[in-house]
């Protein structure tokens, strides 16, 4: 009926010293994000289709960190690692239905970067409001059917054994590991579910990368090639970080990395991540920055 998550008591000495670092980080990701979508939604400067995506980027990150981080903190702060079976099987459903949303949402804006930069002229009729509806509405509904069918799956093995997750939240491997039953079927789809999953997203975003820098080395001025690369950059650093830790979690359902360096790779992509995205949208962005002044009253 319930399992307790071991988090970082092996790090017993640096309980309290992770709890100030994670939390500072949490209310900085709230913050950030909150702050993010009340700018864009509030200045008619940002009503752009790149900034609607980012929104809804902001929102997963707000909901993806609510779900993990909190029962992290208690854990940290009161040794209260016990959590039901209910809870662990809910909170991996929105672990797989946001990272599917995220993948696809990253997606569609390589996409909206692709058309602003090489279809400038066809920008405001392609992305039309309609057809950005459509897109988000798509990456917030592809992450259902792939989150209730594994976890429905995962919850329906017998659990027998040791009930400790050596992990700080409920994952796929963590869980795996105390299933006492052949999981070879179930391994084998969430392989090629997360395949497909980052595959799709990446092909997309991989064409739509090769046709933007085909199209900026072909600018004749520096000065266009400079904000068209500066125009991009955000979304391929926020890209690379959220592929390069979450690939290399899920992609093996049973990894072999080891448990406190599965924490560690996981601690990336379920706090720092979250944190760095409107930090990095809005350090170089003139646009985020005027809107910013503007909201504080500072013209």
């Amino acid at each position: 009926t319930y399992f307790i998550l071991q988090g970082f008591s092996h790090l017993a000495a640096l309980q309290v010293l992770l709890f100030e670092g994670i939390l500072l980080m949490f209310l900085i990701t709230m913050a950030g994000n909150c702050l993010l979508i009340v700018v864009a939604t509030t200045d008619q400067a940002l009503h752009t289709p790149m900034y609607y995506f980012l929104k809804n980027l902001a929102v997963i990150e707000i909901c993806f960190t609510l779900n993990i981080v909190p029962k992290m903190l208690v854990g940290l702060l009161l040794e209260r690692k016990v959590i039901s079976f209910s809870a662990c099987a809910l909170q991996l459903y929105f672990v797989i239905f946001l990272i599917t949303s995220e993948c696809f949402l990253l997606g569609a804006m390589a996409y909206d970067r692709y058309v602003a930069i090489c279809r400038p002229l066809h920008y405001a009729v392609t992305m039309n409001r309609r057809l950005c509806l459509q897109m988000v509405t798509a990456c917030w509904v592809a992450g259902i059917p792939l989150s209730l069918g594994l976890t429905g799956w995962l919850f329906s093995y017998p659990f027998c054994g040791s009930k400790e997750i050596e992990h700080f939240f409920c994952d796929i491997a963590p869980v795996l590991e105390l299933v006492c039953s052949d999981t070879y079927l179930f391994e084998l789809l969430v392989f090629v579910a997360t395949v497909v999953i980052v595959l799709i997203p990446f092909i997309l975003i991989a064409a739509s990368y090769i046709q933007i820098i085909h199209t900026i080395l072909q600018m004749p001025s520096a000065e266009g090639r400079r904000k068209a690369f500066f125009t991009c950059l955000a979304h391929l650093v926020v890209v690379a970080l959220f592929y390069c830790t979450t690939g290399v979690i899920h992609l093996k359902p049973k990894s072999s990395l080891l448990a406190n360096s599965r924490k560690l790779v996981a601690l990336s992509y379920t706090v720092v991540t979250p944190m760095l995205n409107p930090i990095i949208y809005s350090l170089r962005n003139q646009e985020v920055k005027h809107a910013l002044r503007k909201a504080f009253g500072r013209r």
